[in-house]
């Protein structure tokens, strides 16, 4: 969370805030720029009882300029759920604007780009949750938050990276869906001590009780944490030796593996915050390392900022003015859809 910049806030004291941080990130002329953007969004935000929600991958003069909140999937979803504000703007892809909404039916919620999406999000519908409960009926299905209304109303509850563990464990059961992130579930199983299948991609697991298994996953992967390898890790390693490399769980299971820690966005700020290191690498998208790396100018980042979000990058400053005058664009969900949606997600928070 972040205080936000009131509206009585000039562009010029946005501007010397954001160059105190920002300086060796972004050109002095953007700077100027995005901070005549930035105090007019705030000012347009205070008038319509607005609230932005920014997630932690958003690029860095947006993250620290109008935000009300900022934060991982999981936190966001608090916010989104606990606002008393008319209008909620996400500035984050769609299906976390789609959570706000599950959240506050009766709210306006706004996407500042209708281009946001997410490879992982589309890599599954609800028609294919339904089939695989078919397949194999009773068995709960855990969805992860990075997925469509319409997946979240197929499935028991959902969960984020921070708490995806938790969440497993919390049913108490002896089999689980795990939806729809390769990576994570292979993860999640690792740490939990379960043996994961994915049926839909393996003709060998295809029939229900071919084998003993506790976990049925899915081939969805994010387009951005698929691009790290452990050759990345072993040649920063070779140059940088002592380097503390942290790995977001949506990376490979052999990534995650020769990392020194994984976890959740807000859990890697969380850890460069507490910990002393001669240099930190963060796996994950590239906008927030450059937003760890301004908040903590004591601690030195390296940078493997090859790999930035299509998606999220489509969310900008002007874009976000666009979005609060116009009132553009709108999330709307059917509301068949968003009952059965908002009580996965409702699940999810609980556990926390």
């Amino acid at each position: 969370m972040i205080a936000t910049l009131g509206k009585e806030t000039s562009a010029e004291q946005i501007y010397d805030q954001l160059k105190a941080m920002l300086a060796d990130v972004v050109p002095d002329f953007e700077l100027r720029m995005k901070s005549e953007i930035a105090a007019k969004i705030n000012q347009v935000k205070a008038e319509k009882n607005a609230v932005i929600l920014g997630h932690n991958y958003m690029e860095p003069a947006l993250f620290y300029s109008i935000p009300d909140f900022v934060g991982d999937s999981l936190d966001l979803a608090r916010r989104a759920a606990q606002t008393d504000k008319d209008i909620i703007v996400f500035c984050g892809v769609k299906f976390m604007a789609e959570t706000a909404k599950l959240l506050n039916p009766t709210k306006t919620v706004l996407i500042p780009s209708e281009k946001a999406g997410c490879s992982l999000a589309a890599s599954i519908t609800g028609e294919d949750v339904r089939e695989l409960r078919r397949r194999f009926p009773g068995v709960p299905v855990v969805t992860y938050v990075n997925t469509y209304a319409d997946v979240k109303a197929e499935s028991d509850i959902c969960c984020t990276s921070s708490n995806a563990v938790a969440v497993v464990k919390s049913l108490n059961t002896d089999r689980v869906i795990f939806l729809p992130d390769e990576y994570l579930a292979k993860n999640v199983a690792r740490e939990t001590g379960l043996k994961i299948i994915f049926p839909t991609t393996d003709p060998r697991q295809a029939v229900e009780g071919e084998l003993d298994y506790q976990m049925i996953g899915w081939p969805g992967r994010c387009e951005v944490h698929d691009k790290f390898s452990v050759e990345d890790i072993v040649n920063v390693r070779k140059q940088f030796p002592d380097v503390v490399i942290l790995a977001h769980p949506e990376c490979s299971p052999e990534v995650v593996a020769a990392s020194d820690y994984s976890g959740s966005t807000n859990a890697m700020i969380r850890y460069v915050e507490q910990t002393k290191a001669p240099r930190y690498l963060l796996l994950t998208e590239c906008s927030m390392g450059e937003n760890v790396a301004a908040a903590n100018p004591d601690k030195e980042m390296l940078r493997l900022c090859s790999v930035r979000c299509p998606h999220m990058n489509q969310i900008t400053l002007e874009d976000t003015l666009e979005s609060l005058e116009k009132s553009q664009y709108l999330i709307e969900i059917p509301e068949e859809i968003r009952v059965r949606a908002a009580r996965a997600v409702e699940r999810m928070i609980a556990i926390g």
